[in-house]
């Protein structure tokens, strides 16, 4: 059988024979002898090792069409009396890939079925037993190495669809461009994948600017290399080369591709005016505006560091103007960045240079940078008022009298023009200005207290225009200054003070309506001529303590205080504080009258006290039965129909009501506290500022309180009239009717 190998193998000590297809055939008989003596051979294929054989691989070619083929036969070097069944196991039998292989159960020759793909698996190991007809294993399993020998059936491909590689502009020859890459599924380790690379074309971009071979490749390596000098990106942008690669070392498939190389820029060419000389006109007192652009030409790469200017002014020491660049069209952008002055300077002359954002190349030509002339002239226009400080700073005191003046001259017109003057913003119209000169003067007296006032300023705005309408607006920032207008109030003005403490006093502090500094710290003291008998001790800035210097009977006493801010002038008040010296509990406040009689130490106990009070019930209750017993006697006195509030005297009965001297009520009696200073009006003297502060009181004058528990006149203002004589009627009626039932009638 022509190009077969036909392999005889025995289980147990397994033995292999291989023989040629070139030698004649031979039958079963004429193997075996040599295959229970293989080391008699020459060594057709076969080792022996100590007593297991190892088989070579059996190589079968891949794509073979002549399938089924014979690949081996095994065969046991035993002699068995009943029937050998062969059987066959791994990758590409009852494994995946299945189906490739089989064995004759009968004869033991194993067979391939369908042709083998090297690309998809390279070999295959597989497992031969020898089992009785039961099943039984006879030998050891044996192992079987099947390899698949490679065929040139794969092209070489490139490993990119199109390859892009860049090289700089007058590169010299040799420099290293790119590589590209190949590969190949056939065997790596044959000819079959021996790849070689090739140029089989060069187009230059844009087409036939540069028409000699400029690249070359490295046929083993894939590198591509520039070959000779002339690649100026102004004149060729870049090439397209079309590449070859072929198998066999050249020799077998092929398979083309495709690389861009392009020609990258250097900054060869150094940026130029065009033209070199420029007229502009600027506005004067406007900035941050264009006033004109400069153009440059550049024939390096646009869009790059290269192409891109950088634009420079070498004489701009007041620093008026500015110069950038416009990145679409490379043109410089002349700015004013600081106001002009047409009468300080009409016209102004700027030198510009430029150039490119990279360094130029050494390979550029050696010329100094560009540069440009610009003459810009300032055009004169109606300037807006100036002001002279903004805002408008003053310093006022708050009570300053109307008419003072608060400002001048705190505006002019750069061009000398006459200038009118408004406020068009005072929310309190505390300002007035005169239109001609500007003079700012307080309308009437400033209060600090407005809602307009944050942090001690008042502000307001002023409005200057000059003769050709132009105008200009500042802020008048007032800061007032506190006065002292107004005199501290004393508070409390009632209290208690314990009877026989010396610990024992009455807080006092002010209030002020001023601010600081106009205000605190108060001052606390007792005029030497109104009281002997009190003090006043000062506790801290705000607070003073009212306490007896001498020890004090139980009762209300009025005391008269001065407090005075620390303002300047200092203001003062009097006032007078309403005490109660009374006896007090442990807690310091003051007891009941039961209570201080029963804590007394007079010597009277409990059960005095009760005879007192029970006599006392007794008194009232014998002064009721005589008053009854006498109305008894005077009832035929009264008229009938008349009442007792309507008797014999023509005099009205409310004549008969005296006022008598009251005593203080307590804290409920608001009108026994209230600081009524008594002076004869008459007295008064004609001397301004004779009067003790906030009284109306002339020094001098001793203020008396009309309840003070001392030896006073009656007070002179009307007592609260009774209520409605019915009323009283009714009541003395009830009594009587009461009185009569008591005598019987």
């Amino acid at each position: 059988m022509a190009g077969r190998l036909l392999v005889v193998c025995v289980l147990g000590t397994l033995l292999c024979q291989v023989w040629s297809s070139a030698e004649p055939h031979r039958s079963d008989e004429e193997l075996l002898p040599q295959a229970l003596h293989p080391w008699r051979s020459q060594g057709k294929g076969m080792v022996r090792v100590k007593r297991d054989w190892i088989i070579p691989p059996i190589r079968v070619s891949e794509n073979s069409k002549q399938v089924p083929e014979d690949l081996v036969q095994i065969k046991s070097d035993k002699i068995f009396t009943g029937e050998v069944i062969y059987k066959l196991e791994g990758p590409g039998v009852d494994q995946e890939p299945k189906n490739l292989f089989e064995i004759d159960d009968k004869t033991g020759v194993i067979r391939s079925k369908r042709p083998l793909d090297r690309e998809k698996h390279n070999s295959f190991t597989l497992k031969a037993f020898a089992l009785s007809p039961s099943g039984e294993r006879l030998e050891n399993p044996t192992t079987i190495e099947i390899v698949v020998l490679d065929q040139n059936d794969n092209r070489p491909a490139f490993a990119q669809s199109q390859f892009v590689g860049t090289v700089s502009e007058f590169s010299v020859p040799g420099t290293s461009v790119m590589s590209v890459l190949a590969t190949d599924a056939d065997d790596p380790m044959t000819e079959n994948a021996a790849l070689s690379y090739s140029i089989i074309g060069q187009e230059s971009i844009p087409a036939n600017a540069v028409t000699k071979t400029m690249f070359g490749i490295n046929n083993q390596t894939g590198a591509i290399y520039t070959r000779d000098v002339g690649l100026d990106r102004e004149v060729v942008k870049g090439f397209r080369l079309k590449l070859q690669v072929a198998d066999m070392g050249g020799m077998g498939l092929t398979s083309e591709g495709v690389a861009i190389i392009h020609v990258s820029d250097i900054n060869n060419h150094a940026p130029q005016f065009s033209p070199a000389s420029y007229s502009m006109t600027a506005v004067e007192n406007r900035y941050d505006y264009e006033i004109g652009r400069v153009n440059v030409t550049d024939r390096d790469d646009e869009g790059t560091r290269n192409w891109e200017a950088q634009y420079s002014i070498s004489n701009n020491a007041d620093g008026h103007f500015s110069i950038s660049t416009d990145p679409t069209t490379n043109q410089g952008i002349l700015t004013v960045v600081k106001p002009l002055d047409y009468e300080a300077q009409s016209e102004h002359i700027l030198t510009l240079t430029v150039e490119n954002l990279s360094p130029l190349s050494n390979k550029a030509p050696n010329l100094p940078l560009s540069t440009a002339k610009v003459v810009v002239t300032v055009v004169n226009e109606n300037e807006a008022p100036h002001f002279r400080e903004e805002p408008i700073q003053i310093v006022v005191l708050e009570s300053v009298l109307p008419g003072t003046l608060l400002k001048s001259n705190f505006a002019f017109d750069p061009d000398n023009s006459d200038l009118r003057y408004e406020i068009i913003r005072d929310p309190e119209r505390w300002l007035e200005i005169n239109r001609d000169t500007g003079d700012i003067t307080a309308r009437r007296s400033f209060n600090m207290r407005s809602p307009h006032v944050k942090n001690n300023i008042y502000t307001a705005v002023v409005k200057v225009t000059d003769a050709g309408g132009v105008s200009a607006t500042a802020t008048v920032a007032i800061t007032l200054k506190e006065t002292n207008d107004f005199p501290p109030q004393l508070f409390p003005l009632s209290g208690s003070v314990c009877k026989g403490s010396s610990s024992s006093g009455l807080v006092l502090t002010a209030v002020d309506e001023d601010l600081p500094p106009q205000a605190a710290p108060f001052f606390f003291e007792i005029p030497d001529d109104l009281s002997v008998n009190w003090t006043v001790v000062q506790v801290n800035s705000t607070h003073s303590v009212l306490q007896p210097v001498v020890e004090l009977e139980a009762g209300e006493y009025a005391v008269t205080v001065l407090v005075s801010d620390s303002g300047s002038p200092a203001l003062g008040a009097y006032a007078q504080v309403n005490v109660t010296v009374c006896s007090c509990d442990s807690f310091g406040d003051c007891k009941s009258v039961a209570g201080t009689l029963l804590g007394s130490s007079v010597g009277i106990n409990f059960l005095a006290l009760i005879i007192i009070m029970a006599s006392i019930a007794l008194l009232l209750l014998l002064l009721l039965l005589a008053v009854a017993l006498t109305s008894c006697g005077r009832r035929h006195h009264i008229k009938k129909g008349t009442g007792l509030l309507v008797g014999e005297s023509e005099d009205d009965i409310r004549d008969n009501v005296f006022n008598y001297d009251e005593q203080g009520g307590g804290e409920e009696d608001e009108n026994a506290f209230n600081i009524d200073l008594l002076w004869n009006p008459h007295d008064a003297p004609s001397t301004p500022g004779s009067f003790y502060p906030g009284s109306g009181i002339p020094r001098g004058k001793q203020p008396l309180r009309k309840d003070a528990p001392h030896n006073l006149p009656s007070p002179t203002y009307p007592r609260r009239p009774p209520a409605d004589p019915t009323d009283i009627e009714d009541y003395i009626n009830d009594v009587l009717e009461s009185a009569q039932l008591l005598c019987g009638k």
